[in-house]
């Protein structure tokens, strides 16, 4: 009796990899949820995230926004403000505790101190999104209020969504000292001023990781108990480490932090939550490199679309063959977010 003698092909690296094109290996999910072109897909985390939901939209999915452009915004400036970049306008959301807080200040269970970062020019920005306003705001009070209107739109999306496809893209991030708010970027790169007696440098570890997803997930489902959600871990890898070790070892570290608390949280058997392999799809080396740019960071197209080749065979099978165009509702509310915005870019432009 040999255990292995009546696996699926699938369950072998000679027959699923190794006896495969590389541009035609599939290691998505089959025993999953589907989604159906009138289910509302939402969209959250890193700057991969946002491939995704290019991509659903392009593809003829309900491409979930509630936090559109003002009627009437051009294209142009909409895309600069970061409208339909993701589902509602929070920016890049790097870590599972920013998924956290963004829940728990949406309705009303934590007010950070910190309010508002001033930038050099004197105009203000949102510590928790400073990159949505490239022209900053006015005052603190603009800041505030443009940040309440935006947190009525998180609570209705989280209401509201049919999917939620997340995408996990650091450990490491930088917290308050006083209530540990979590922050997308350090003080100093895109607004405020460095104090390290008011912030301090984080690496979050693999039990963190996994209690800060299980809370969003619990908090999501309390508001909307039949939401799906698609985890997975963005490929893109970090532009800089504040640890004392070099870049390469850092995201290392990161990603493996990060696929190890998805897997460990997926594999609790909840239907309502897959695991989608974005990460293996892109950094397999069966690919021989051919998914990243000459900066060996950004994601070719090449990559993209084999990541959602196969997201479709195991969401929506026979979607690639059907080639349906988006609704009008889906290009409309995708307008003008071809560009994908990656906070962390940020760190470099501002060593310049």
């Amino acid at each position: 009796m040999n255990p292995y003698r009546d696996l699926p092909a699938e369950r072998f690296w000679r027959k699923a990899v190794a006896g495969m094109p590389p541009f035609a290996i599939d290691p998505g999910p089959r025993d999953s949820f589907r989604i159906a072109r009138t289910d509302r897909v939402a969209t959250a985390g890193s700057c991969f995230a946002q491939r995704v939901s290019q991509a659903l939209a392009r593809g003829g999915f309900r491409y979930h926004v509630t936090e559109g452009a003002p009627e009437g915004m051009a294209e142009a400036e909409a895309s600069a403000r970061q409208y339909g970049t993701f589902s509602a306008r929070y920016g890049n959301l790097y870590g599972p505790r920013q998924f956290v807080q963004l829940f728990d200040r949406a309705f009303g269970a934590f007010e950070p101190e910190l309010k508002a970062w001033r930038r050099d020019d004197g105009r203000f920005v949102d510590p928790f999104r400073p990159t949505i306003e490239p022209d900053g705001f006015g005052d603190e009070a603009a800041v505030i209020e443009a940040r309440d209107h935006h947190l009525a739109r998180v609570r209705a999306l989280f209401e509201s969504l049919d999917v939620l496809v997340v995408t996990l893209g650091l450990t490491e991030g930088w917290r308050c000292r006083t209530d540990g708010a979590a922050l997308s970027l350090a003080p100093g790169v895109a607004g405020g001023r460095f104090d390290p007696d008011g912030v301090a440098f984080v690496n979050a570890s693999t039990a963190e990781v996994i209690a800060d997803v299980s809370g969003f997930l619990d908090r999501l489902w309390s508001v909307n108990a039949a939401a799906r959600v698609i985890l997975t871990v963005s490929p893109v890898p970090l532009i800089a480490t504040y640890r004392d070790q070099h870049v390469l070892v850092a995201n290392a570290h990161s990603k493996a932090v990060l696929r190890a608390a998805a897997g460990e949280v997926c594999e609790r058997g909840d239907p309502r939550l897959v695991y989608f392999p974005s990460y293996e799809i892109i950094t397999s080396h069966t690919n021989s490199g051919r998914y990243y740019e000459e900066d060996q960071r950004s994601i070719a197209e090449a990559g993209v679309a084999h990541v959602m080749r196969s997201f479709m065979a195991s969401f929506s099978p026979g979607s690639v063959e059907r080639r349906e165009p988006p609704s009008r509702v889906s290009e409309a509310e995708f307008a003008g977010t071809a560009g994908v915005v990656c906070d962390e870019e940020t760190i470099e432009r501002s060593l310049a």
